[in-house]
């Protein structure tokens, strides 16, 4: 097998083993619409942090990144790197031998950027890739996942008030949006992230045309979900689809289908506009979160993310 640096003539064979990728996923989850582009690609390829693999003249697999960002997870002191969904991939033979090879040659080239947190996007029915990363030192962090724009069956919730939150009024999600950052601190979750103040929290909903739908009960908010017209990956978007990008429910309110009603009637909502999918990204490492979201949505995607060693930093030279 020979490793090259991924470059722009690269980028036909690399599209072509990362739409059979693509399809392979749909054959699971359904939900998924058919495409015939990647566009990330042709960003990919001039940052010089991609490789491909070639064994008798053709391509067996790439593994390419985004610029190196400070950081990560935004919770975290260390530079990331992340591959994102299509931006790798490996034919199906020796497919977990590949994606050692890939990782071992990118891995120097993310190092030597001083990126010590490493993420990769794979299909969620990847299982040999992921048990390879895993065997390299990688665990499940993120997960992309979607269904069509149907209501499901749950119970009345009764006492409980739903609806879309005017714009005027995004301000009470406010405390609501504090409570979410102090869950990410507990554990097992332990994401540490900055919440923004008020101003700048209304400031982003507006640039970014949030929409924020919510649970009340005695007069207060108890739960809110925030919509989006685009999420994480790359088919995270277009006219006929939507993403949650925010969510939560006060403990005390959990376990009494206040969520399941709230999620039904955004669905409701979005389906009247003419919406037909709707998406989701979240972390495993969030118990509550992951086993709601994945009792109602398919995943299709799981990001698993290496953290190396910081001293490596001190030996580049000899990487």
């Amino acid at each position: 097998m020979i490793i090259q640096d991924f470059e722009q003539r690269h980028i036909e064979e690399a599209t072509g083993i990362a739409l059979n990728a693509y399809d392979h996923e749909r054959a699971f989850t359904h939900e998924l619409s058919k495409i015939s582009v990647i566009p990330i690609l042709k960003q990919l390829c001039e940052n010089g942090l991609g490789v491909a693999a070639f064994e008798g003249g053709k391509m067996v697999g790439f593994l390419c990144s985004v610029e190196p960002f400070e950081n990560a997870f935004r919770s975290t002191d260390v530079r990331g790197v992340f591959s994102p969904m299509g931006a790798n991939g490996a034919v199906c033979e020796n497919h977990g031998r590949i994606y050692a090879a890939l990782y071992q040659e990118a891995a120097k080239k993310w190092v030597r950027a001083g990126a010590l947190s490493h993420s990769i996007c794979l299909y969620e029915h990847d299982e040999e890739a992921k048990n390879q990363l895993f065997r390299y030192g990688f665990g499940m962090r993120c997960i992309d996942a979607v269904r069509v724009m149907e209501t499901f069956d749950c119970a009345v919730c009764s006492g409980y008030e739903f609806f879309e939150l005017p714009k005027e009024d995004y301000s009470d999600v406010y405390p609501l949006y504090l409570a979410l950052n102090e869950h990410y601190c507990s554990s097992p979750f332990f994401m540490n992230r900055k919440p923004v103040e008020l101003e700048e929290f209304l400031d982003f909903s507006k640039r970014n045309k949030e929409r924020f739908f919510a649970a009340k009960t005695d007069g207060k908010l108890c739960a809110y979900l925030e919509v989006s017209d685009q999420g994480e990956t790359f088919i995270a978007s277009g006219d006929h689809y939507r993403h949650i990008t925010g969510a939560y429910c006060k403990p005390q309110h959990r376990g009494r289908g206040v969520y399941k009603n709230l999620l039904n009637y955004v669905i409701s909502t979005l389906k009247t506009e003419g919406y037909t999918r709707l998406g989701v990204d979240f972390e495993s490492i969030n118990p509550s979160g992951s086993g709601f979201w994945l009792k109602s949505f398919n995943a299709y995607t799981t990001s698993v993310v290496r953290r190396i060693d910081e001293w490596i930093i001190q030996r580049t030279s000899l990487i």
